[in-house]
């Protein structure tokens, strides 16, 4: 069971969690809106049991998580990708199916409190998830993967390094993508 506290984006994001993974403790942000009092409260109940942050997989639900990483660094992450938190062209954790939510949650990321790069964009550019015709569709299947979500080659990378993932687990990924097996 999870003992944090999972910060969403809305009222309906909270009940698909809470239908995914049962009763767990909630705060939605109300989209942008995330106000002092809120980031506060967030930072509070971080030192106490936790936070794990679950926007959505757009533009605004990644301005609301890094509005959160900066005011708790130590905050858990975890992704959905575009593609499984779309419905009918409206992009939200709310359109998930609750298999996507646990397997979501299957993969928190922890940020690391002081940043090593293990990678570098050529390494991305090696293993073709950057400059590729293909380079998209992979770093989709290894950010669900891996855990880290769906972005481009210089997001993808950052998150590597934020995250910490391993040079052994990112080539084991690979293959594992590369042989057509899915997580």
């Amino acid at each position: 069971m999870i003992k944090e506290l999972i910060v969403v984006e809305g009222k309906n994001d909270a009940h698909a969690v809470r239908q995914a993974l049962g009763e767990v403790d909630i705060i939605w942000t109300e989209g942008y809106g995330l106000t002092k009092k809120k980031l506060d409260y967030i930072s509070e109940v971080a030192n106490r049991q936790g936070v794990i942050v679950f926007t959505d997989p757009d533009t605004v639900g990644e301005q609301i998580r890094n509005r959160i990483r900066t005011y708790v660094p130590l905050a858990k992450h975890t992704y959905l990708t575009r593609k499984v938190a779309t419905k009918q062209g409206d992009i939200g954790v709310e359109n998930a199916e609750p298999h996507e939510i646990r397997r979501a949650f299957a993969h928190i990321q922890q940020e690391q409190e002081i940043l090593v790069e293990n990678f570098t964009i050529e390494d991305l550019f090696l293993v073709g998830l950057a400059g590729s015709s293909r380079a998209s569709e992979y770093r989709l299947a290894l950010g669900r993967k891996l855990g880290i979500g769906d972005t481009n080659a210089k997001q993808f990378l950052h998150r590597l390094n934020r995250f910490g993932v391993s040079r052994e687990s990112f080539f084991q990924a690979i293959e594992e993508v590369r042989n057509g097996e899915r997580s």
